[in-house]
């Protein structure tokens, strides 16, 4: 019988550290699949989470704060459904930012279908960096 997967987004996976968000900015790793780019790093939390993850809604393209809202919602379900293609898979810790990078706002297919490229992206790109640096 097949473990099923979870699909939950807890609290304890939520990136609200400055100090972290800062560090992403700064020295962080990206990959871009418009409408969405991931800044990554590596990182060490306090508690036993393996990912934190935050999302970002430019209120330079969107003045309006319902819609900014609605961009972060569609981001952070589109992780939490598709979570799955990185968790057991990468070893490490890591701090995630997804950026929404358009100038309209998009559906819930077209986010969920670049959030699965970018995360597959990521997976390629650590397992890649990870055996050349062996």
């Amino acid at each position: 019988m097949e473990k099923t997967k979870s699909f939950t987004f807890p609290k304890k996976e939520k990136l609200k550290s400055k100090k972290i968000f800062e560090q992403l900015f700064m020295e962080g790793n990206s990959i871009k699949a418009f409408p969405i780019k991931l800044i990554y790093s590596k990182a060490n939390f306090d508690d036993d989470t393996s990912f934190k993850v935050g999302v970002v809604a430019p209120k330079k393209k969107f003045r309006s704060a319902v819609k900014r809202n609605r961009i972060k919602r569609l981001l952070r379900e589109a992780y939490r459904l598709n979570k799955h293609i990185v968790f057991n898979k990468i070893e490490g810790n890591f701090a995630f930012l997804f950026l929404y990078l358009g100038n309209k706002a998009p559906s819930f297919d077209e986010v969920d279908h670049t959030m699965q490229k970018l995360l597959e992206a990521f997976l390629n790109k650590e397992s890649y960096e990870k055996n050349n640096t062996q």
